[in-house]
């Protein structure tokens, strides 16, 4: 694993941690200190893979990026780019979410949802909402179902004005527990 620095225009790829505290100590304005050699080394010695910043004033960085480059060249064309996991599109990922919501599979589900509920304090009379979690277990046919079983069951029984999640959004969630009898 090599090291990519760099300092405003200045920037080199070394092969180990001692070129690079030797680079940082050739910029005066770093002023490398014990405190910071040692922060830089437990970083090149983890498994760390995103950069890392490093402060040396007000709106002033550095910055030191692990890479499987071999040189300059191959780390400014990214050939060398070290990939955490497989990319998957937002597109894809939207619609497997929306694949999963609308499978039909009739049985028991459990839904949980978070929405905004309004109620009334009585001290003074006013309203306010109020984030409520919200469990229930229901015989549905999709996902999708068992969110608008729950959402109608909720719209009788708290104000009108209380506000609900999407199906689709990060609010609700849903596992299917097994075919009903």
């Amino acid at each position: 694993m090599n090291l990519y620095l760099r300092y405003f225009d200045r920037e080199t790829l070394v092969s180990d941690v001692e070129e690079a505290l030797d680079f940082l100590s050739s910029i005066p304005e770093i002023g490398l200190n014990p405190d910071l050699e040692a922060d830089i080394r437990d970083y090149v010695a983890s498994d760390v893979c995103y950069p890392k910043r490093y402060k040396v004033r007000q709106r002033v960085y550095f910055i030191i990026i692990k890479t499987t480059a071999a040189t300059m060249e191959d780390f400014k064309e990214k050939k060398a780019v070290r990939q955490m996991s497989p990319v998957i599109e937002k597109h894809d990922l939207a619609a497997s979410v929306m694949t999963r919501l609308t499978e039909m599979q009739p049985g028991w589900y459990e839904g949980a949802l978070d929405f905004k509920r309004v109620v009334m304090i009585p001290a003074t009379g006013k309203h306010e909402y109020r984030d409520t979690h919200f469990v229930a277990q229901c015989k549905a046919n999709s996902g999708q179902d068992c969110y608008a079983r729950i959402v109608d069951y909720l719209r009788s029984r708290v104000d009108g004005r209380s506000q609900f999640p999407s199906a689709k959004g990060k609010n609700f969630h849903f596992k299917y527990l097994g075919m009903w009898k």
